[in-house]
Formats: C-alpha cells, structure tokens, sequence
C-alpha cells in the first residue's frame, strides 16, 4: 500500500449507476456519451455504502468548470483533499475481481475512516488506482 495526497478538493461531473456492480458499465457509458472533449481529464469511480446493504457508485470525470456538471446534466460532487491509501491495479480489466480485492484490503488497513468512500483513479486503460481516504485525527 502506498500514501497519496489529493493536495486540493477534486470538482467531478458525475453519473450514478442504477445498480452495483451490474450499472458500472452503462454509468460510464453515459459519463462518456454526455461530458465532451475527455482528453486529459481525470476520471474516477466512487463507492460507498448505501446503509441498506448495496452499495451507490457513481462514474467521475474531472470538471474543467465550475458549472460543468450541471450543464451536461451530471451531478456535481467534490471530492475531498486529503491524505488516501491505495493500491494500484494493472490490466484490470483481465480480471475485474482485482479491483474488489485491492478494496479489502485497503478497507482493513490501520487508520482507514470508519465509513470509508472507495475511490479508482483510472491510470490508464489497465491501470486503476484503488484508494480509501484516511480517518482524520
């Protein structure tokens, strides 16, 4: 595991998936058909808890703007500065199943905020970085 720091709050547009994990796909299906010119944008994956049992994940992409997300229809949020644990996962998608494991673990690691937020950082197309952020003292 290793430390990074998110040095400022992250403004992301946003898509919710209608189900977990099967909407991830189509989430970011509509991420990538509603938010234009997407080179060079961060992209993220974020997932908590929904209290119930399931889980609420939502497709990111770095906003370029303020307002952006609201004018592609997205949901605005804002992810959070701070200090987060992660660790990276190559050719993901070989093995999807990956990116779970690497979230146990990370979940379990000393210091890790009770009620945690997953967050991947989409490296490249097979790489994605899996991290959680740490309690605040």
């Amino acid at each position: 595991m290793e430390t990074h720091i998110l040095p400022k709050d992250i403004r992301l547009c946003c898509f919710a998936a209608d189900s977990f994990p099967d909407g991830i796909v189509a989430a970011f299906q509509r991420l990538h058909s509603s938010i234009p010119n997407q080179d060079g944008r961060r992209v993220f994956g974020l997932s908590w808890p929904d209290g119930k049992g399931s889980m609420i994940y939502k497709a990111a992409a770095e906003e370029r703007y303020p307002g952006e997300a609201e004018q592609y229809g997205a949901e605005a949020y804002t992810l959070a500065k701070g200090e987060y644990i992660g660790l990276d996962v190559d050719n993901f998608m070989d093995n999807v199943t990956l990116i779970g494991s690497a979230f146990r673990q990370l979940v379990d690691a000393p210091g890790v905020h009770p009620h945690t937020m997953g967050v991947e950082e989409y490296l490249s197309g097979t790489t994605v970085r899996c991290m959680v952020p740490m309690a605040i003292s």
